[in-house]
């Protein structure tokens, strides 16, 4: 199995999910992407998680994001686990959950936990995944890959902190600082020159020669 890296090619696959069976690719289309895994289903954090992401729909889908589950049950587990998430969080649900009873996608992500991490997280000898997420831009190219332990749940807003800032990189020759924030000062790229930057952005400040804060032009 080859390591996925930042910049690698989504792995593709056919999966059955609560809304039907899927290709991979052909359900990113023209879309940005958030594969994000459970251990299993009718788990705690795992409840919660997906009942945040619900509610955060609006604004996965203003960022032309599609966000997809996956868990290691079948459909008939999901499809229980989803009234459960509901009811608890009242919320509605919509977006797709990948059956992944066998860990074939699991596998192909490189999702499974192992003993030497947390034993409790294997049973019988066999893996359940850790809590993975994978954002994945219209060229089907991983962007961000986060992994975190089965008992730490995820900071959503977070992750939409890094799409905002993903998709602003890729549309300005900038990078974001520590802790930024939409509509926050941003850094200049390395690539362009301080002469340059003064036509590209309204403001340029030279904290360094190598750090350049620029306030950003205004978007249509």
């Amino acid at each position: 199995m080859v390591a996925l890296r930042l910049g690698s090619v989504a792995p593709d696959f056919d999966a059955d999910t609560t809304s039907g069976p899927i290709n991979f690719h052909k359900f990113i289309g023209d879309s940005w992407a958030v594969l994000f895994s459970h251990p299993a289903d009718f788990t705690p954090v795992c409840t919660t998680e997906l009942g945040e992401v619900a509610k955060l729909a609006p604004e996965f889908a203003k960022r032309n994001v599609k966000v997809i589950g996956l868990s290691t049950n079948g459909l008939g587990d999901h499809a229980k686990w989803v009234d459960d998430i509901n009811e608890v969080n009242n919320v509605n649900l919509a977006f797709p959950i990948i059956a992944d009873a066998d860990r074939s996608v699991a596998t192909l992500y490189d999702m499974l936990d192992s003993v030497e991490h947390d034993a409790s997280n294997v049973v019988n000898g066999i893996p359940f995944t850790v809590r993975s997420v994978f954002i994945i831009d219209p060229a089907k190219k991983i962007r961000l890959i986060l992994t975190y332990p089965a008992s730490c749940g995820r900071n959503f807003d977070e992750i939409l902190r890094t799409i905002d800032s993903l998709q602003l990189s890729d549309r300005q020759p900038i990078a974001t600082p520590a802790n930024w924030q939409p509509g926050e000062d941003v850094i200049v790229h390395v690539g362009v020159t301080t002469e340059r930057a003064k036509e590209i952005f309204p403001t340029v400040r030279e904290a360094l020669p190598y750090l350049r804060f620029a306030t950003l032009p205004k978007e249509n």
